[in-house]
C-alpha cells in the first residue's frame, strides 16, 4: 500500500514537471516567433525608407533635367547610378 502511494506521488510530481516544461517550450517558441516578426517589420520599414529615398532622388534628378541644368546623357547616367 505504501508503495502505491509513493508511485502516485512520483507520478504527480512527474506530471507537474512535464507541464512546466511544456509551458516553457511554448513560451520560447512564441518569443522566437515574435522576434522574427519584429525583424521582418524592421526589414520592411528599412526597404520602404530606401524606396522613398530612391524616389526622392529620381524626382530631384528629373527636376534638374526639366530645368535644363543637366542634359539627357547626364540624366540617363545619373538615373542608372541611382537605380543600381
Amino acid at each position: 500500500m505504501l508503495t502505491n502511494i509513493i508511485y502516485l506521488a512520483v507520478f504527480i510530481i512527474l506530471a507537474f514537471v512535464l507541464s512546466i516544461a511544456v509551458k516553457a517550450i511554448t513560451r520560447g517558441v512564441e518569443a522566437k516567433q515574435i522576434i522574427k516578426e519584429e525583424k521582418d517589420l524592421e526589414i520592411n520599414n528599412d526597404n520602404q525608407k530606401q524606396n522613398l529615398e530612391v524616389v526622392s532622388q529620381l524626382k530631384e534628378l528629373k527636376s534638374l533635367y526639366d530645368n535644363g541644368i543637366i542634359n539627357e546623357n547626364e540624366f540617363k547616367k545619373a538615373k542608372d547610378k541611382i537605380l543600381k
